[in-house]
């Protein structure tokens, strides 16, 4: 990380990015929480089939109203940002543990939703310090880095599942809530708001014009359309994936007739993403961040047409596809938000993340329901050929910035 420096940057703070990044690992923990016990509250609460694709259905959808509900009243530009980390993260991590004394599915699916919304203040809230603190020429390698948080983050909680064997469903989320409240206390004491970052003051009322005008402000740019299109099609992939890794990986140990640690091999495959967005970072430095998240997109792409094929390859061979898999499944995500914060207006940078945030992770919504309801009917190699269509369709959102971008460079 001592990598990311330029001659024409303010001093920052000692460990800075070391600090929100770990702060953003731990906080993020809470996004997969209720997945990773879902076995347990499956045979403790007798839960359906789809008990799965509600539960992180429910998270996506709180973070989608909570991303449009900060966006809608400027929340991200307003407010000290490391002040909304925390008490965001906080408030997650109580709800996240709530479930310990109010039990039941519908009480974990309002908790879960609840949860979703903390977390619109917590993950683009931590995109927006990084933007404060780097410019545009290092940006894209400090996104990678918190990106690369968000991978290990989410699968956090499959690691404590997998290495606490003998761990109650109850322990694993005290566990993951209390690294949460650790991250929030990190932010809020190490991680102020740097002299690139705009907000303006909640006594400042903002002009009626300008409020309602937000929207067509941001989306005048063509390239932020690209950027912003783009990370749709990638996000329509990346969590219908991530929700299913373990369903995958049971699947094809059932159909072979071997028996191995699904939460650890789990963890693994998700946790492989933080590599990819690290690699993405350095790559975008060499390339450019739009080249570089066509690569991304074409290889995970080439993943998702391919599972009809190589769900059915020897053991090895399929636990290395999965890894790719999962390495070029996120290793585009800080590529997209660099391209959309560099290409927001300056003054509305917040407001640009949390609305492109919400579009992406409400199409999340459709793809993780999509394949659950598919899933019925049909076994899950032949169903994600379907998700292939995100990272195709963003492909060819993204063609114009490939031009801006080889030009800019030429």
């Amino acid at each position: 990380m001592n990598t990311l420096t330029s001659s024409s940057e303010v001093q920052r703070p000692a460990f800075l990015l070391p600090m929100l990044v770990l702060s953003l690992l731990s906080c993020t923990s809470l996004w997969f929480a209720g997945n990773a016990v879902l076995g347990d509250l499956t045979t403790a609460w007798n839960l359906g089939p789809h008990a799965l694709g509600w539960t992180i259905s429910s998270v996506q959808f709180g973070f989608l109203l909570g991303t449009l509900g900060s966006a809608s009243i400027g929340l991200p530009d307003r407010f000290a940002p490391r002040h909304i980390f925390f008490v965001c993260a906080l408030c997650g991590a109580a709800l996240t543990a709530l479930p310990i004394l109010i039990q039941g599915f519908t009480p974990l699916l309002i908790m879960r939703f609840l949860t979703g919304v903390c977390l619109a203040g917590i993950y683009p809230i931590a995109m927006k310090l990084a933007a404060s603190w780097y410019s545009k020429d290092v940006l894209g390698l400090a996104m990678g880095y918190l990106v690369s948080a968000l991978a290990l983050g989410t699968s956090v909680p499959h690691l404590i599942r997998g290495v606490g064997k003998g761990l109650p469903w109850q322990g694993v989320l005290l566990v993951v809530s209390s690294i949460a409240v650790c991250g929030a206390f990190v932010v809020l004491t190490r991680v102020p708001e740097g002299p690139y970052g705009k907000h303006v003051k909640p006594a400042e009322p903002v002009e009626e014009e300008s409020s309602k005008g937000v929207l067509r402000e941001i989306f005048a740019s063509k390239d932020f359309r690209a950027a912003a299109f783009g990370y749709v099609g990638h996000m329509w992939e990346l969590y219908a994936f991530w929700a299913f890794v373990p369903p995958m990986l049971k699947w094809h140990a059932d159909y072979h007739g071997y028996t191995f640690d699904v939460s650890m091999w789990s963890f693994a495959v998700i946790a492989a993403g933080g590599l990819g967005c690290v690699l993405g970072g350095y790559l975008s430095r060499a390339v450019g961040s739009a080249h570089t998240a066509s690569i991304m997109l074409l290889l995970s792409g080439v993943c998702s047409l391919g599972a009809p094929l190589f769900f059915f390859a020897p053991r090895a061979l399929f636990i290395l596809i999965m890894f790719i898999w999962g390495v070029t499944v996120i290793g585009d995500s800080a590529q997209f938000s660099t391209l959309y914060s560099k290409s927001a207006p300056p003054k509305l940078v917040g407001s640009a993340i949390t609305i492109v945030t919400a579009l992406g992770f409400g199409i999340t919504i459709v793809s993780i329901e999509l394949v659950s309801w598919l899933n019925d009917s049909f076994e899950l190699p032949y169903i994600f050929p379907l998700i292939a269509l995100g990272p195709v369709l963003s492909f060819l959102f993204m063609r114009h910035l490939r031009h801006h971008e080889k030009a800019e460079r030429a």
